[in-house]
Order: C-alpha cells, then sequence, then structure tokens
C-alpha cells in the first residue's frame, strides 16, 4: 500500500511539476525590477516553507513518542526531519544565489538567513547525533528534545522579517500579514510550485519512513540475537 501511495504522489508531482515549469518559464514575463532571477523564488520559497512545516510535523510525532513510548513514531519524525533538512538547505543555497545577483553578495548575516543557518545546523546535527547513538530509547529521547529545540528556532525564522528590519524584503504573500503585493499570475505559480514540493516530500518521507522501520526491525533482531 505505502509503495502505490508513493508511486501515485511521484507521478502526481512530476505532471505538477512539468505544468509549473512551463508556466514559469515560458509564460509568465520577467519581474520588473530583478529580470529573470526572479523566478527563483518559486523555488527559494516554497522548499523553505516545505523544510519548515516539515520540522513541525516532526515536532508532532516527537511529542507523541514522548507521551506514549512508540518508537514508530520516533522513526517517522527521523525521516521527516531528514527531508526537511533537504528542502531547507535548497532553501538557503537558492538564496545565497538570488543574493549574489541582487545584492552583490553570497552571504550576509541578515537575521532571516542567519535564523535559517542555526536552524538547518542544529537539524544537521540531529541526523548526525542519531547516527553516533545505538540506544534506541535515548537516541529517541535526545532525538525528540532536539526537534523541540530547533522548532523554537523555526518560529523565528518564520517571524524574523516582520521582527527586524534589514536586507529581506518585508511580507509579499497575501497570507501574510501586510503583505499581498506579488503579482497574482506569480503568487498562484508559487503555490502550485509549493504544492508540488510538498508532495515530493511527502513521497520521500514515506520512502525514508519505510527505511527507518527496517533499520529497528534488523536492530531489535540485532539485539535479540546478542541476548
Amino acid at each position: 500500500m505505502r509503495e502505490k501511495l508513493v508511486i501515485v504522489l511521484a507521478g502526481l508531482a512530476a505532471v505538477l511539476l512539468a505544468y509549473n515549469l512551463h508556466h514559469m518559464f515560458l509564460v509568465l514575463p520577467n519581474e520588473v525590477s530583478q529580470d529573470f532571477i526572479f523566478r527563483i523564488i518559486f523555488f527559494h520559497v516554497p522548499a523553505g516553507i516545505v523544510g519548515m512545516i516539515g520540522f513541525f510535523v516532526a515536532l508532532i510525532f516527537s511529542v507523541w513518542y514522548l507521551a506514549g513510548g512508540d518508537l514508530r513514531y520516533d522513526s517517522v519524525a527521523a525521516s521527516i526531519v531528514e527531508v526537511s533538512v533537504v528542502f531547507s538547505i535548497v532553501n538557503l543555497v537558492t538564496g545565497s544565489i538570488w543574493a549574489r545577483v541582487i545584492w552583490g553578495i553570497w552571504w550576509t548575516w541578515d537575521y532571516r538567513l542567519t535564523s535559517q543557518l542555526v536552524c538547518v545546523l542544529i537539524f544537521v546535527g540531529y541526523v548526525m547525533m542519531r547516527r553516533a547513538i545505538d540506544e534506541p530509547t535515548q537516541r529517541a529521547r535526545l532525538s525528540a528534545a532536539l526537534t523541540i529545540f530547533g522548532c523554537f528556532d523555526s518560529v523565528v525564522v518564520w517571524k524574523s522579517i516582520e521582527w527586524f528590519r534589514n536586507n529581506h524584503p518585508g511580507p509579499v504573500l497575501s497570507i501574510r500579514t501586510g503583505g499581498g503585493n506579488m503579482d497574482p499570475d506569480y503568487e498562484r505559480t508559487l503555490w502550485l510550485n509549493f504544492l508540488a514540493l510538498l508532495i515530493i516530500g511527502a513521497a520521500l518521507a514515506l520512502v525514508r519512513s519505510r527505511q527507518e522501520s527496517m533499520e529497528r526491525e534488523i536492530d531489535s533482531l540485532r539485539r535479540a540475537a546478542h541476548v
């Protein structure tokens, strides 16, 4: 059942992504002030949102683990975090490319950039920690604690352009307070590409979750054999 769902999600994402690529590169005109490079927003912003959503979904599963002690919730949380880290790195890399063209620099210690970098480092540390700890219960508890801590920083990333004003522009999407100044055709395409990336993320999380389940079963058999 899981394999079929992954195939369906992958097919849906491929169709939607193909439509979006056609629309963003062959239909939409260049943005007035930033020209062609502005199209990077269709991957930069959705990747960041997908990563952020993933971290908070992982938080929910982590809390469920702490409440019930079921290691399956820990496995799901770990799978989602790994996928979310990839999307967050895509967000940082595309943002750096965009900054190089518009600001003339690859990096600046902007509040949003810095808080997003810290967020990525926290969850990269999460992934590394899980590789370093063999005992499942201890690993799951520390992972849950680090997820909770990382999600606090995720809130700072989300609100940083409202709390602090520097290089980053203010909110431009219609769902944000004070936003809504993006061209409707651009915003529609952005949300469609967000949907495509979200579906890709869900498919990857399902695949990774299956791998985590197999690793947990193998680990249980190995421990039983040692006993």
